[in-house]
């Protein structure tokens, strides 16, 4: 059985386990890092040397960071669809892929940080517009890519919708100035209908306010 160590309110968590419940895997989830069991001890950096969530164990498998255990999730049990097999198609998909889990996200939890893990006694913001004129841009991008959709391979949510669309639940819910993008919205509107989104993506992440 598969089991997953980290929070419900982390992203790169929340990205894993969007997956595996896609995927339709037999799996255990165990609170670890910020308020629950401890990332410093030497049984968690045996399993993540970087201290952080999540990793994974499958098995004799042990993983850690979160798209590497997407891509490792969906070579694994995906389907042609979820994975496709065409080096060339999955090419299409993985750096979109790429861009999701790393600029896209990052960008997005920058308006994060700003918005709920600082304390606003201490927030500038000139932070923020900087901030969210870069998170404009990619989600431009993303609104291009994504077009009428239904996902980014047209017809069939993949790898690459997940590693894209697990950070959409802070983009839409943060408070900043977000450009108005259609298709972009219709796109998260579609995802907020799969069981796996709205259980594992659209987390609370009250507890994180003013942590930092």
């Amino acid at each position: 059985m598969i089991t997953v160590y980290g929070r419900r309110n982390s992203s790169s968590v929340q990205l894993v386990m969007w997956a595996i419940h896609e995927l339709g895997l037999e799996h255990e989830r165990l609170d670890y890092g910020h308020g629950h069991a401890a990332t410093n001890t030497d049984a968690y950096l045996s399993m993540n040397p970087m201290g952080r969530v999540p990793a994974l164990v499958d098995g004799p498998v042990s993983l850690f960071e979160s798209a590497a255990i997407l891509r490792y999730l969906a070579a694994q049990y995906g389907d042609e669809d979820f994975w496709p097999s065409n080096p060339e198609r999955r090419a299409e998909l993985d750096k979109w892929a790429e861009w999701g889990k790393n600029t896209f996200t990052e960008a997005v939890l920058d308006i994060f940080v700003y918005d709920v893990r600082l304390d606003p006694q201490t927030r500038d913001p000139a932070v923020l517009h900087d901030a969210a004129q870069k998170v404009s841009g990619l989600a431009r991008l993303l609104e291009d890519r994504i077009g009428t959709g239904p996902f980014l391979s047209s017809d069939t949510l993949t790898f690459a919708d997940i590693a894209c669309g697990h950070i959409l639940y802070r983009y839409f819910n943060l408070d900043w100035p977000r450009p108005e993008l259609p298709n972009l919205k219709s796109y998260y509107e579609r995802l907020k209908k799969r069981s796996a989104f709205s259980e594992h993506v659209m987390v609370s992440y009250e507890d994180l306010r003013g942590s930092y």
